[in-house]
């Protein structure tokens, strides 16, 4: 095979998400869904043992979520869906065969847009398939034996399968994360990677022009940045093998996070070799046009819609993306609608959405926010009232809400609270021209600097009023007064 120059190859990838969806309990059995800190084989019944005569009872919640994942995807779900059997044989599944969706799944078609730096570009989704897990290997270091958890085997599951639309790291990265707060705001899943919530199978080729390559398929990645770079690893070492006259192996490979690189697991299998069935056990899922509709008026406001009314307040791109991810963060505490609630306001929504990026959301990170949702907002549009009649500086601000955030009730008058403290603003022209006199007496220097034209010397002389009057100075009235004092 004659080699090949990287300048000739593209890359591109596919991504295979499997998404477990938050129902209470398993697809198919009455069993716990939350195994986070369960003792191993302690949720399991007879149906997820494949015990002989077990019949499995499809989760009436787990279609409806399907649903939902269907329409945050911006397709309808199929009315007519079925499952089936895939068959392997491995020891954390015990039925011998995974029951899952291909031939019919629940969701054909849909779209993820995505944004890379300015260009937007839209990965289109195959299918959405419901299906079950199977249970947890574990290979203890030194050895001789393996342990098998089967606590996950039955765990209701989506596999969103895309096309190979994306043709770069950074554009697969950007499509997880994307997925990820679809998923989120869908309410479909809780989505923590740290449990397992949400797996990413990554699947790289190289190719020249329109013809594709030989593809690999990086399995259980947990985390956007594992994502992009376990796709930056797979273009480079595929792109050394092929420079080289090698060949590709079509195989599954694994992520080594800690050595930053993909390692080779075990051929990769095709469709055939899995003997799919329909599932005997199981009747076809049908959807009538009511129900679909029910679903479709539930849905919530979605990123993309949320990013249209951040924009028209007019936000800059990261700190909308902050408040995408901080609105799902922090469990309890809603930003988003109290700016939309406010988008009329176009200043004031601004400055909740800035309050909320730059001082709240780090608070609530360091466990220093104790405020129930009414609270903190009645507190955050007093405090943008106050700095706008100049009665509250924004450092004064942001100190009083920094004391108050740790308290769990409200003083009754805000203002009044905030001038027994002494973070009230002082407007007084007559006390603030007694402090800019003291000041210009103590700072000579600064003060012929600023007569002889250096402006930059009345920032200084300004901090030292506010310093003097320990920050209650308004600073807008101080320049005023340093200028008229010092006859400019």
């Amino acid at each position: 095979m004659a080699s090949q120059t990287s300048s000739q190859l593209q890359p591109t990838i596919g991504i295979e998400c499997h998404v477990q969806l938050k129902t209470k309990t398993k697809l198919f059995s009455a069993v716990g869904n939350d195994a986070r800190d369960a003792k191993p084989n302690t949720l399991i019944s007879h149906i997820d043992l494949g015990m002989p005569g077990a019949l499995p009872v499809l989760n009436e919640k787990a279609v409806e979520y399907a649903v939902r994942a269907g329409f945050a995807l911006g397709v309808e779900p199929q009315k007519y869906s079925y499952f089936e059997r895939k068959h392997y044989f491995y020891p954390d599944l015990p039925k011998g065969y995974q029951i899952t969706q291909l031939s019919h799944a629940i969701i054909v078609g849909g779209q993820v847009a995505i944004d890379v730096d300015g260009q937007t570009t839209k990965v289109r989704i195959n299918r959405v398939q419901m299906e079950e897990d199977a249970g947890k290997s574990t290979h203890p270091a030194g050895k001789d034996h393996s342990l098998v958890d089967l606590n996950r085997a039955g765990t209701p599951l989506l596999e969103i399968v895309s096309e190979p639309d994306m043709h770069s790291a950074t554009q697969a990265k950007a499509f997880a994360k994307e997925l990820y707060l679809l998923m989120r705001y869908a309410d479909v899943s809780d989505a923590n990677m740290f449990y397992g919530n949400m797996r990413f199978d990554v699947n790289v080729s190289l190719g020249a022009g329109s013809k594709l390559g030989t593809r690999t398929e990086t399995k259980n990645l947990n985390s956007f940045r594992a994502v992009e770079k376990a796709v930056e690893y797979e273009v480079k070492r595929q792109t050394e093998v092929l420079e080289k006259g090698g060949e590709v192996i079509q195989e599954t490979r694994g992520w080594d996070d800690a050595k930053q690189k993909t390692f080779s697991q075990r051929t990769k299998e095709e469709a055939h070799d899995y003997r799919y069935m329909p599932e005997p056990d199981l009747p076809p899922i049908e959807l009538d046009d009511e129900y679909i509709d029910d679903i479709k008026k539930s849905m919530p406001v979605m990123p993309g819609e949320w990013r249209q009314h951040l924009v028209a307040v007019g936000l800059d791109n990261s700190a909308i993306e902050t408040l995408l991810d901080g609105e799902i963060e922090n469990v309890g505490i809603s930003y988003l609608p109290a700016i939309k609630a406010n988008i009329e306001d176009k200043e004031l929504a601004k400055f909740l959405a800035n309050w909320f990026v730059n001082i709240m959301i780090p608070l609530v990170k360091e466990g220093k926010f104790k405020l129930g949702q009414d609270q903190h907002l009645k507190l955050e549009v007093m405090l943008y009232d106050l700095i706008k009649t100049n009665k509250l500086s924004s450092t004064n601000a942001k100190a009083l809400f920094v004391h108050l955030a740790g308290s769990t009730e409200l003083p009754d008058d805000i203002e009044a609270y905030a001038h027994d403290k002494g973070y009230i603003q002082e407007s007084d022209e007559d006390a603030i021209a007694e402090v800019v006199k003291q000041v210009l007496a103590q700072n000579a220097q600064a003060a012929e600097d600023v007569k002889n034209g250096e402006m930059k010397a009345i920032g200084f002389l300004v901090g030292q009023v506010m310093k003097t009057s320990k920050g209650q100075a308004n600073p807008e009235l101080a320049q005023k007064l340093i200028k008229q004092q010092l006859g400019l």
